[in-house]
């Protein structure tokens, strides 16, 4: 029988609680390549997980030669190769290309990981001017702080999670940012962008290679300035067929076409400009939120599109949805947290899953990673999850000592 080859860097929910069961229920081994073999084998010692991988070997993921190589050495012809890592896509794509199997342009992959990249390609076609410049040192700083305009954000130019993003007002301000980033990370390249000033949202995609079918989109409220932590996001932005068409012809010009997709975008008065093309699912849960509100097997789906199928949606009506995220205020050890539950209210089925367990200690790093838990609603009506939600989020409570 053939195998999947699934390729990850650090264990995530969306792999070990989505893709993972998809590739049971389509019948499928899976071989997990990682540079993370221990903490994966850690995880998966645990019982009474929902799917376990067949195979776990270590593998310099970061190397497409590396992945071919661990690929080649095998008895089976791999079914397919997919990855949903941020960082992985690029590598992901050679190897499957080597293959013969289908995947994404690694070209497009690469310039969409490398935002840096991305703003130059988005220039290159006239897509979208966005003001930006790269930095790596004092010197490398200095020479383009002065064309600057100010508020700029700055972000590692192949960041994730809203890790040290950050909004500077003047130049004395943005040294500052880049210097205490340097003291940690001497050499880090960081990205300087003008500030696109408007409501987040989303739009999430999936490409057969010769056609792209939105599957909708996230309202996102941020935390306030100098950090972006993703507090909340609803399921739908709201907008006009107008708005959400610029935004697939942007990522379609891009060479998004093939796969799962997650654009991120701010509607100002000139109409959407892109922050961010994310060439794989979206995370932090609202994976699961997507499916559950589409009614769908939204990851089976994903996979059967590395597998070769066609791609195939049911038209369908989606519920109200929404995701909140409990962020730590303080770092410290986690003393007290709320169980996990699953619970239907106000004809809304909620979800909690903690993210942090008593015991464990929190640094805080003002993004996305400083989540404490995650609560899901999915019901009838965005009122009914709103109350639903601001119900259930009333009963939770952390305790963390410094």
């Amino acid at each position: 029988m053939q195998e999947l080859i699934l390729i990850a860097h650090v264990p995530t929910p969306s792999v070990n609680e989505g893709f993972l069961p998809a590739a049971r229920a389509l019948g499928l081994p899976v071989v997990l390549l990682t540079d993370h073999a221990e903490a994966h084998r850690q995880h998966f010692s645990q019982p009474g997980l929902n799917a376990y991988p067949n195979e776990i070997q270590p593998c310099d993921v970061f190397n497409p030669v590396a992945v071919i190589d661990a690929v080649s050495r095998r008895k089976r012809r791999p079914a397919a190769i997919f990855s949903n890592s941020d960082h992985l896509q690029t590598s992901t794509a050679i190897a499957a290309d080597y293959f013969g199997l289908p995947g994404k342009d690694w070209r497009v992959c690469y310039r969409a990981k490398n935002k840096a990249e991305m703003r130059a390609y988005l220039q290159s076609q006239s897509i979208d001017t966005v003001w930006h410049a790269q930095a790596w040192d004092q010197a490398s700083l200095a020479q383009v702080a002065g064309a600057v305009p100010f508020p700029c954000i700055l972000k590692p130019r192949e960041g994730v999670a809203s890790q040290q993003v950050l909004m500077a007002h003047d130049r004395a301000e943005l040294e500052a940012h880049c210097q205490t980033i340097w003291k940690g990370r001497p050499g880090q390249v960081l990205l300087i962008e003008e500030f696109l000033d408007g409501p987040l949202y989303t739009l999430e995609t999936l490409g057969s290679g010769r056609q792209i079918h939105v599957l909708g989109g996230f309202r996102v409220t941020l935390s306030p300035p100098p950090h972006f932590i993703e507090l909340e996001a609803r399921w739908g932005t709201g907008l006009g067929c107008d708005e959400e068409r610029a935004v697939l012809e942007q990522i379609t010009r891009f060479g998004v076409g093939f796969g799962a997709c997650h654009t991120e975008f701010v509607l100002t008065p000139a109409g959407p400009r892109l922050i961010e093309i994310n060439y794989r699912s979206i995370g932090d849960h609202r994976d699961f939120l997507m499916q559950e509100a589409l009614g769908m097997s939204y990851f089976e789906t994903v996979l059967r599109l590395h597998l070769g199928e066609s791609l195939a949606l049911a038209q369908g009506s989606s519920k109200a949805a929404a995701i909140r995220y409990f962020v730590a205020q303080q770092a410290g050890k986690v003393v007290k947290a709320p169980a996990p539950f699953f619970r239907s209210e106000l004809e809304t089925l909620l979800s909690y899953v903690p993210l942090r367990s008593a015991g464990e200690t929190v640094s805080l790093s003002r993004s996305n990673k400083d989540y404490l838990g995650v609560l899901r609603g999915v019901g009838r009506s965005a009122a009914a999850v709103e109350e639903a939600m601001h119900r259930a989020s009333a009963d939770l409570h952390w305790e963390l000592q410094p």
